[in-house]
């Protein structure tokens, strides 16, 4: 029963990912939203990490551990985390709580789609080359990224995050972007948003513009490119 038994360095980076999810929380409670959406996008370099140390290390996981804390931390994260931050980001929207109908929706969408990835991870039936569902970590990257663009706008942003709840719950196929290269440039842009942005006012909000836009693109064009190859499957064959 000892914890040594079962954990691995992976877990510690997972627990990094837990830790600045309930950060991320704290701040949205103490009114700093623009640093809780800092703070989560942190969250996704860690949950981005632990499983490129769990390789590096070659890490065998005869328990199932680090999938329940990799899960555990991603409900914190990416369920609890990006649901506190709209609920508080549109409380003044004209709807009276139509803002905790979306938190809620984000945080049980995210739950579902955990508890999906890991059941078809241990029926060994999961595909390394695609995601079923949009993954979870998507939540934050999106919410963040538009928080932190100067561009927000509650509205839009409630249907964004409807739209990425019923998105992780489908069966749409997602590509997996592995390797650590695309971890780096990803953290590197992720990064560029904790900085100052005053610095230079002709800059200002780039990263996070960027950021947001790349990750509306992941979302909205594997769906649309779906259906355009069912269309063209399903269509007359002229020549």
């Amino acid at each position: 029963m000892n914890m040594k038994k079962y954990m691995g360095y992976a877990d510690l980076v997972s627990m990094g990912n837990a830790s600045f999810g309930f950060l991320s929380i704290i701040m949205v409670l103490n009114g700093y939203l623009a640093v809780a959406a800092q703070f989560m996008l942190v969250a996704v370099i860690f949950d981005s990490l632990d499983g490129w140390v769990a390789r590096k290390t070659k890490r065998v996981d005869k328990f199932g551990f680090g999938e329940n804390i990799d899960s555990l931390s991603d409900v914190i994260s990416f369920g609890v985390a990006p649901g506190m931050l709209l609920y508080s980001a549109c409380a003044s929207f004209s709807i009276p709580y139509i803002n905790i109908v979306v938190a809620l929706l984000i945080l049980l969408c995210g739950i579902l789609r955990l508890a999906r990835f890991n059941v078809i991870a241990d029926s060994g039936e999961g595909s390394d080359e695609n995601f079923v569902g949009l993954p979870i970590p998507s939540t934050a990257l999106i919410l963040g990224s538009f928080y932190l663009s100067g561009i927000f706008r509650a509205d839009l942003a409630l249907v964004i995050m409807v739209v990425v709840s019923v998105l992780m719950v489908s069966t749409i196929s997602y590509p997996k972007f592995k390797g650590i290269k695309i971890v780096f440039a990803g953290s590197v842009l992720i990064i560029a948003t904790l900085l100052p942005q005053h610095i230079l006012a002709a800059v200002a909000n780039i990263p996070a513009k960027l950021l947001f836009i790349t990750t509306l693109i992941y979302l909205l064009a594997v769906p649309f490119m779906g259906l355009y190859a069912k269309l063209r499957r399903s269509g007359p064959n002229v020549r």
